[in-house]
């Protein structure tokens, strides 16, 4: 018989994958099981479902060219499905962003109440961009004015979408000559899937263009302004310690756990969670208290503004229903598995989905109304608190939980490295230059079930601050990173090479910083612009010493994101799988045409120590092109020394 694959380098993993098989609940593995082998011709790319007169697909093993019954060659398949899923991945982030905006004009002007503006300097600066007047007006007019031009940019025709003016000069004017600037976020949607509709565009270099626009609507576009707007009304996150792993339930407290990734009801949980009325009930039903955790991306965002513990990532979600401890488990979009409906009959747990545009058979549905946000809130909170004493299976919680450091928008980066008062990237720059730093490493993205359960970013994200690269991190690679203690100060000596455990302890950051979301992955494309703008190391992202991966990457959204990174000018890893195997024209635009239109560039590493190898070669490279691959001796200078020099 053949030895049973380790699924995860998580400890609380296993106790509960055996509890879930002897109480009957399926669970991501077993399906995973079923389902193979995967289907290689859709792998590769290769599979065109676009029409009737399909489904068509290319066989790489057979020799000569073969096409689909309209004529579609393996490049035009392969484009067209791969940038169909950068429009998935730009919707999801944007549509996210425009529900974010439309609370926040409400807000501003006093529609809604629970929701307000919590950081001005923010509003201020966004109101700059935007163009929007301020003078001596009232931050509830400025925010209304930003409010409409937010909502504005979805719909926009012509012209570009208004963040873009923030990108360095020069990457600017690449995405003019290219064409590539997008104008509105929805327009650019909408055209890519015009373009893959049956006998519209066929030339794979030209639906690649348009991919590359989609995307930067996304990175540029909907993902930052859900940032941006989020930041104003909840805060713009400042380093907080806070806990992750399963461990952080609690037996004798009413369990709720938020999932998804809008953060505009979790808020309201939050603050319901605290009501003074329904901690009594909570009592009075024989709990000690309520006890509110997060999966995902919604884990990030609260977590980083509230300290709020983070239960786990994407494959921990039925593991955290399987621990028999959740009394409500509280969704809202994106990432959600449907077996949580199956894995919640197993046990007592309560599955309320809130939105209309996500609902699940066999789960209660109560619309989150954002007009009556709290009450709402209030009314999810007692149907938690209601289900406590229903707890039917026996509860084990494993003991795993770590303390971690997270919060750290680019603005307190900012802050951290020059203080408050005279806060810039300089003491960064200087860093990269002298060579304590090596370069920079963005590692993003989700956990994919068909590899070993958060082992690919550990053993990726350690090689890299071995050799000095400092890494920023989100969504549930950041989660994967608290739970192995790589977000704490202390990390660096452990972890990280002697230049960057001596900046780590000068300045009292961990060796990888937690930014946040999935959407916060546009706080990246702000610490690389602010690193730009700061001088020294070239004057577009691509000069930088930087590099990105996703190396367990599964979403769309994770196809949008490594695109608007590489249309952004960043060398770009992802691991797993790569949807454009099946075709060479296309593995040859992405991988190395890329370098010289886009100045950045796919490259796909299953192995992440070789992948790491692969990043830390792109910022040795870059580091050389820039003059500062030599390491600098230091010069202690006297004053005669110093006279001849001013002379």
């Amino acid at each position: 018989m053949a030895k049973k694959k380790k699924i995860s380098v998580d400890k609380s993993v296993k106790p509960l994958v055996k509890k879930a098989k002897d109480d009957g609940a399926g669970l991501v593995w077993d399906r995973l099981e079923d389902q193979s082998p995967p289907c290689g011709f859709g792998k590769l790319g290769l599979c065109c479902r676009l029409c009737a007169m399909g489904s068509c697909r290319i066989n790489p093993l057979k020799e000569g060219e073969q096409r689909g019954v309209c004529g579609a060659t393996a490049e035009t398949i392969v484009a067209r499905n791969f940038i169909r899923m950068i429009a998935a991945g730009a919707a999801a982030h944007s549509d996210h962003a425009r529900g974010v905006a439309d609370v926040f004009l409400a807000a501003a002007k006093g529609k809604i109440p629970g929701y307000e503006i919590k950081d001005d300097k923010k509003l201020y600066q966004v109101a700059m961009d935007f163009g929007v007047e301020i003078g001596e007006r009232d931050s509830k007019d400025i925010a209304v004015d930003i409010g409409e031009k937010a909502l504005a940019e979805f719909g926009r025709q012509e012209g570009e979408i208004l963040f873009l003016k923030r990108a360095p000069l020069k990457r600017q004017e690449i995405w003019k000559k290219l064409g590539i600037a997008p104008r509105g976020i929805d327009r650019e949607v909408v055209e890519i899937m015009h373009r893959t509709h049956m006998g519209v565009d066929q030339d794979y270099q030209n639906l690649m263009l348009q991919g590359s626009r989609c995307a930067l609507a996304d990175g540029w576009g909907g993902s930052m302004i859900a940032t941006e707007l989020q930041d104003i009304m909840f805060g713009t996150p400042q380093p907080i310690v806070g806990q992750v792993n399963l461990g952080v339930l609690k037996e004798d407290e009413v369990n709720i756990i938020v999932h998804g990734h809008e953060p505009l009801l979790s808020e309201m949980i939050v603050l319901a969670s605290r009501d003074l009325e329904l901690v009594k009930q909570a009592k009075e039903k024989g709990a000690k208290g309520i006890n509110v955790a997060g999966i995902c991306c919604t884990a990030n965002e609260i977590l980083m503004r509230h300290g709020i513990p983070i239960t786990g990532n994407f494959l921990q979600q039925e593991l955290a229903i399987t621990t028999g401890a959740v009394d409500a488990m509280i969704i809202d979009v994106q990432c959600l598995m449907q077996s949580l409906a199956d894995v919640a009959e197993c046990y007592h747990t309560k599955l309320i989905t809130t939105s209309y545009k996500a609902k699940f058979p066999g789960a209660e549905h109560i619309e989150f109304e954002e007009h009556d946000a709290l009450n709402v809130a209030r009314k999810i909170v007692r149907a938690a608190v209601d289900n406590y004493p229903n707890r039917k299976a026996k509860v084990l919680i494993p003991d795993e939980k770590t303390d971690m450091v997270v919060g750290f928008s680019h603005e307190t980066i900012n802050y951290l490295l020059g203080g408050l008062y005279r806060a810039a990237y300089k003491p960064l720059n200087d860093n990269i230059i002298n060579g304590r730093i090596r370069g920079i490493a963005g590692v993003v993205g989700c956990n994919n079930a068909r590899t070993v359960h958060d082992s690919d970013h550990l053993t990726m994200i350690k090689e890299l601050i071995k050799n000095d690269v400092i890494v920023l991190t989100t969504g549930c690679a950041a989660i994967a990173c608290g739970k192995a203690g790589l977000l704490t100060p202390e990390a660096a000596f452990e972890f990280a090479g002697d230049g960057l455990a001596s900046v780590c302890e000068t300045v009292g950051i961990p060796p990888v910083l937690h930014m946040g979301s999935c959407v916060d992955n546009s706080r990246i494309l702000m610490a690389a612009t602010a690193v730009v703008k700061e001088g020294g190391l070239g004057d577009d992202i691509s000069d930088l010493p930087v590099a990105g991966a996703a190396p367990e990457w599964m979403s769309e959204k994770a196809i949008s994101i490594g695109q608007y990174f590489v249309a952004s000018g960043v060398f770009t890893v992802f691991g797993v799988t790569f949807p454009v195997l099946g075709s060479k024209k296309m593995k040859k635009l992405l991988f190395e045409e890329f370098e010289e239109s886009l100045k950045g560039k796919w490259a796909f590493e299953p192995d992440p120590e070789k992948a790491a190898k692969l990043m830390i070669e792109h910022i040795d490279k870059k580091r050389k092109e820039l003059g500062i691959d030599k390491a600098r001796e230091r010069v202690l200078y006297d004053m005669a020394a110093r006279r001849e020099l001013e002379g």
